[in-house]
């Protein structure tokens, strides 16, 4: 391979390039916020929520495409962050997510030339002096590097014990295009921090905050190393999974030298079946093996798409299953702090047992509610949700009556609405390895079932706590004494406020609907009074310019009334 002359190692973009980008990025997110503002928000106010719910379809789509062709062109942070919408199933509609998925695999690469001068650069040498062979082709192309074959050289290779390689070089210019892009990131935060409506669920610049410290960490590959190495160390003696070896000696802040443990990709069906492996016998191991990091761990691999995990076939007799998980790219990594571990696996036991108010108390262990939160009511939602729905697999569910789930939503949607729900710390990526984890399983088997391997990691886990459940069970039998003792005295205070009269029964759900029908009709009124004023001062104005302007202006009046009617729920 011929060296390139005079080519820079990191070309970083000049300041108009940054500017541009900033402002790229601002105007996309502006844009669609007021549009969204507009429909979602505005409309329904006044009483035209259909005109918002016919097109909205449409409108996520056309919101997706026009991201997708953003995040292409930026590349940068943008394709992160459009693969974090890609993956989240739970909350972003399909028609969002289906247009995005294409964003794991579709960055362009960068030409051989920047990426040989870039690691020249950070070896100090030519390439032919540090390995005996790189491929100018790259395997693979991300957002913020890319990874060459490569071959070290034999004294190398002898000491380190391979000599296959995969050499992970960061883009050109990344560190720059990371900063803006984390820069206009912080401003669409505060934009979002204003909104009542997303203030009082998440501390969006926390979260903000979140990405930026996992991107920061994401092109440092020193960082990455040693959480290679960390990772491997966790399952050092667990035979499902297998993790490329680190060549140090090889591996700069810019640029990694990893193990090539190229096998077959996960999702490869085709593959899996002709190296004589079940692909729905993968699924319940690797959702295993991603409860061990989340649940047991408390480190896991947050970016687990299907091109970041093989399938390694061995020929070992002795192990469970003639193939091993193959980890790959630790750049974005989690840590889930004790507390939330804890939150985390009484979770785990709560949806197993389908226990409606076990679950909602873990949420709250966790954090995800805030302390103040009324959590009866969901409490009622998650029991009715597991009754109707407990148990069953995503292909059951895709068979279950739309009109089911939409009687559900309309029943319990308001209480869901109206918690005060946030993201604590590190959710945001557990979230995502969970999301991406379902995904690969479901590509594996479509009759997947996740409650398949709930079930039986829950009942593992209340085994290894068996005496932590003994001090619940005291905990609970002295609430039961407690509760026992207190009754006769509130039986006495029952029957004293009816005597009395003064007994109230409330019936949420009715509450609910003439609170909104209460609402309705003021938007009404008021929309009919400013097209009255609006219309009426358009004709005097002909005649009377000075009566017409006032009447014009004062039609703001009704409109702001309508806008805001009704916004406190009584």
């Amino acid at each position: 391979m011929a060296s390139v002359q005079g080519a820079r190692a990191d070309p970083v973009p000049g300041a108009r390039d940054t500017r541009a980008r900033y402002r790229r990025i601002l105007r996309f997110a502006a844009w669609h916020l007021a549009v969204t503002w507009w429909f979602e928000l505005a409309l329904p106010r006044f009483g035209l929520r259909r005109i918002a719910d016919r097109n909205r379809s449409k409108r996520m789509r056309r919101f997706a495409q026009r991201f997708h062709v953003l995040a292409v062109e930026l590349g940068g942070l943008m394709i992160k962050v459009g693969q974090f919408m890609s993956s989240r199933l739970d909350v972003l509609p399909p028609e969002i997510t289906a247009e995005l998925e294409g964003l794991q695999d579709e960055v362009p690469p960068v030409p051989f030339p920047a990426i040989r001068a870039l690691a020249e650069s950070e070896f100090g040498a030519p390439l032919e002096a540090v390995f005996a062979s790189v491929e100018e082709i790259p395997i693979a192309a991300a957002s913020l590097g890319q990874a060459h074959r490569a071959q070290l050289l034999p004294g190398n290779a002898a000491d380190v014990g391979l000599s296959n390689v995969v050499v992970k070089v960061q883009r050109p210019g990344i560190n720059a295009i990371v900063d803006v892009d984390l820069a206009a990131l912080r401003k669409v935060g505060g934009w979002l921090s204003r909104i009542r409506i997303v203030s009082s669920r998440a501390d969006v610049p926390a979260l903000v905050k979140e990405f930026a410290a996992t991107s920061l960490e994401e092109i440092d590959y020193l960082h990455e190393a040693a959480s290679a190495e960390r990772f491997a160390a966790d399952f050092d003696d667990d035979g499902r999974v297998a993790v490329p070896v680190v060549v140090w000696e090889r591996t700069t802040r810019r640029v990694l030298t990893l193990e090539d443990v190229t096998a077959i990709k996960i999702t490869d069906a085709q593959a899996l079946r002709a190296a004589g492996i079940d692909p729905a016998e993968v699924a319940p191991v690797f959702a295993s093996v991603m409860f061990d990091q989340l649940f047991t761990n408390g480190f896991f691999h947050a970016d687990p798409h299907p091109g970041n995990i093989f399938i390694t076939p061995v020929s070992d007799a002795s192990a469970e299953h003639p193939w091993k998980l193959t980890f790959i790219d630790f750049g974005m990594m989690g840590e889930v702090p004790p507390k939330t571990r804890s939150g985390l696996r009484k979770l785990l036991i709560a949806a197993a047992a389908r226990d409606g108010k076990g679950l909602v108390a873990a949420i709250s262990d966790i954090g995800v509610l805030v302390p103040t939160a009324d959590t009866a009511a969901l409490e009622r939602a998650m029991t009715h949700l597991f009754g109707r729905f407990g148990g069953m697999g995503f292909a059951e569910l895709r068979d279950v009556d739309p009109r089911e789930f939409r009687d559900f939503g309309l029943e319990f949607g308001d209480v869901v609405r109206s918690l005060p729900f946030q993201l604590p710390e590190n959710f945001l990526l557990i979230i995502r390895a969970m999301s991406l984890t379902s995904g690969v399983c479901s590509s594996l088997d479509p009759k997947f079932n996740l409650w398949d391997s709930v079930e039986p990691y829950a009942a593992q886990l209340l085994r290894d706590e068996r005496g932590n459940l003994v001090k619940d069970l005291g905990s609970q039998v002295l609430d039961v004494a407690s509760v026992a003792l207190r009754l006769p005295k509130r039986l006495d205070g029952l029957l004293t406020r009816i005597d009395e009269g003064s007994l109230q029964v409330a019936n949420p759900r009715l509450e609910r609907q003439l609170a909104r029908l209460n609402r309705t009709a003021r938007r009404a009124v008021a929309a009919l009074i400013f097209g009255a004023v609006l219309i009426a001062g358009a004709v005097v104005r002909g005649s009377d310019l000075v009566l017409g302007n006032v009447l014009m202006i004062g039609s703001v009046l009704p409109l702001l009334y309508g806008l805001w009617a009704g916004r406190r729920r009584r």
